[in-house]
């Protein structure tokens, strides 16, 4: 079987991707900042990181930094990949990405860019917000007496579990470029989602749509991350949410 790195191995999503991988028996190294042997910050790179990439045929690269850093630390990654003979350099990136124009977006695709002009085999998934990410976003906007949302912004979230399957198929078989997109199930207005939030954890907050400005705003009331002709994901928010306790 093959010898797999995967970074951001102990986040929400490479954590679940480690565990399809050594299930279906491949020897996998996860790589994070504080995971012992391989405790690396891919924005300083490193001895560490050469060792981490040492003998490895495949990398998943799911790890991500919302406040900034993803360029440096592709580049940094790439760089011992190269150095090491990595075979097959698979990157989890976000629908939306060429068309919206949020700085966290725009950092995805400087960071997609980068691995495909990198001489390295290498596969691409672009998939819509996880359900997670929504679930902690309306948990800290439940601490307010008011939930304040973006007005006119739908939504098409899809269940973590479901990526890292993909991924972890992507990651055992050959390079393939840009593959196709996942969405999830369905596509909603943000209320809807926040509505459902609220009724399952028992909270009563009054809901309001804001009307904001921007660029990226307009983009998202477009709906320029969402993706419904590939809405191949199965599990719905309310399924994530019947799971969780809050």
């Amino acid at each position: 079987m093959t010898t797999i790195l995967v970074t951001g191995g102990t986040g929400t999503l490479g954590r679940l991707v480690t565990e399809r991988l050594r299930a279906a028996g491949h020897e996998v190294r996860v790589l994070s900042r504080h995971a012992q042997p391989y405790a690396v910050d891919l924005r300083k790179g490193g001895a560490g990181l050469d060792a981490a990439v040492d003998g490895v045929e495949t990398v998943v690269h799911c790890a991500t930094n919302q406040t900034g850093g993803d360029r440096k630390a592709a580049e940094n990654l790439v760089a011992a990949a190269r150095r090491a003979g990595v075979r097959h350099l698979v990157y989890i990136s976000i629908v939306g990405v060429d068309r919206v124009p949020f700085p966290y977006y725009r950092a995805k695709l400087a960071v997609e860019q980068m691995i495909e002009e990198s001489g390295l085999g290498w596969t691409v998934l672009r998939t819509t917000q996880f359900h997670d990410l929504l679930v902690r976003l309306f948990r800290a906007l439940a601490k307010l007496p008011v939930v304040l949302l973006p007005a006119g912004v739908r939504d098409q979230p899809i269940e973590v579990a479901e990526v890292a399957e993909r991924l972890a198929e992507l990651a055992a078989a050959a390079p393939a470029g840009r593959v196709e997109d996942m969405g999830g199930p369905e596509t909603r207005t943000f209320e809807s989602f926040a509505r459902a939030y609220l009724k399952s954890t028992g909270r009563r907050r009054p809901v309001v749509n804001v009307p904001l400005w921007g660029r990226a705003y307009r983009a998202f009331r477009e709906g320029g991350h969402l993706v419904p002709e590939r809405a191949v994901g199965k599990g719905t928010f309310e399924d994530c949410l019947a799971g969780r306790k809050s």
